[in-house]
């Protein structure tokens, strides 16, 4: 099992972390050790100063493929869901400015909120699902994802350019504008289509 995470595909996302709008999708990997136990407060780590929530619509793959049509993608997932992408920015920034890889800063443990799935065919319409993140009892990210850059379909299309897609991975399909620092005793809480998928405390 794997956690695909895309970067960048919001426009208002980029502009806030005054990011260039790329070509293609930015992809990286979280280790599958970065998932956060169910029930689990999460502990902000250490090395960091400056841990960001970042909410994302999930999709969890149901079986194997390799350059897959975008045409196609609908027949590789059944459910979708809504997580966080927890980054350690100041830590990220640091590895950007030196040109290093960011796994660090994505890929430690706890750093991949994942919520209840629910199945596709609840919706009417998945390239316009209505998302938001609550920290505290107020909205603080809120977006659909007809804002995507890239759509569902088509980001699995990219991505299984380069990886076999696999039962049981996890893509995380970017995040909107809006995110923020974390500090102790927050409490997030993630709502797709009006239903809460999870709730998080900060520690």
């Amino acid at each position: 099992m794997k956690l695909i995470c895309i970067g960048r595909n919001y426009t208002e996302h980029i502009k806030e972390l005054e990011n260039e709008k790329p070509d293609n999708p930015v992809v990286f990997i979280k280790p599958d050790s970065a998932i956060l136990p169910k029930e689990q407060d999460f502990y902000i780590p250490e090395f960091s100063k400056e841990v960001h929530y970042e909410v994302e619509v999930l999709v969890k793959i149901k079986k194997v493929g390799k350059h897959i049509d975008a045409k196609f993608a609908p027949g590789y997932y059944d459910e979708v869901g809504l997580g966080i992408d927890f980054t350690a920015r100041d830590l990220q920034q640091k590895l950007k400015d030196k040109g290093l890889p960011w796994e660090k800063a994505k890929g430690f443990d706890g750093a991949a909120v994942i919520g209840e799935w629910l199945p596709k065919s609840n919706f009417q319409d998945l390239n316009n699902l209505h998302f938001s993140l609550q920290k505290n009892g107020e909205i603080v990210q809120e977006a659909s994802t007809a804002q995507m850059l890239w759509k569902l379909d088509d980001l699995i299309s990219y991505v299984s350019r380069f990886f076999t897609l696999k039962k049981g991975d996890i893509i995380f399909t970017g995040t909107p504008a809006g995110v923020g620092k974390i500090k102790p005793n927050d409490y997030l809480s993630g709502i797709l289509e009006g239903k809460e998928l999870f709730s998080v405390k900060i520690k």
